[in-house]
């Protein structure tokens, strides 16, 4: 009897566990809902948030980080779309959901390391506490949230994957973020909102 208690006991823990472990697996936000800003460290050692951009159209808000062979895969597609959309007034804001406890190699100071050597134009924020990433429903590395600001807020407009080749640039048929940023500027409907992220998943 008393084992049967101690299962019961064992499998209502694991029952518990399951549900801590997943709260942060929420579904996050879906096109049209309004972006709650947040405030991160950059690796510059200031902290940056969306409300800081005054002039801006908009954001790119991308997880990424250090350690996923996707993420280092889109590293030059993430600068080449700073370059093109920053000036026109929708900069990328990458920001790094993965806990450094369990990726040593996506740490702060690897950030800064990193973030030096590839010469990142934008900013490169850690995501601590992982608070940030549940919010918006990442569950990927690399994965990009367009937003719109408006009088109402800041509003997703894509949820996705950069492009459809995370193996060749060159070999790129469909440039999702492009396509969608393009379309936003233009004040057209963006044909594709939706996307699946290929990439890490995010280490809690």
């Amino acid at each position: 009897m008393k084992t049967f208690k101690t299962i019961g006991l064992l499998a209502l823990i694991v029952i518990i566990m399951s549900f801590v472990k997943n709260d942060k697996l929420a579904p996050g936000y879906d096109i049209g809902d309004l972006a709650t800003d947040f405030s991160l460290k950059n690796v510059d050692g200031k902290m940056v948030s969306l409300s800081d951009y005054e002039d801006s159209k908009g954001f790119l808000v991308i997880f990424t980080c250090n350690t996923c062979p996707y993420a280092v895969a889109y590293e030059d597609r993430i600068l080449a779309l700073d370059k093109k959309y920053k000036e026109k007034g929708v900069p990328v804001i990458a920001i790094n959901p993965n806990n450094p406890a369990v990726k040593p190699g996506d740490s702060f100071d690897e950030m800064k390391i990193r973030a030096k050597e590839k010469g990142f134009t934008f900013p490169y924020l850690l995501d601590t506490g992982q608070n940030v990433y549940p919010q918006y429903g990442a569950s990927k590395t690399p994965h990009v949230y367009l937003l719109e600001k408006t009088q109402k807020g800041n509003v997703v407009k894509y949820i996705g994957a950069i492009d459809d080749n995370y193996q060749d640039a060159s070999k790129v048929e469909d440039k999702y973020v492009e396509n969608a940023v393009d379309a936003m500027l233009a004040g057209k409907e963006i044909k594709v909102t939706k996307t699946r992220a290929i990439g890490c998943s995010i280490k809690v």
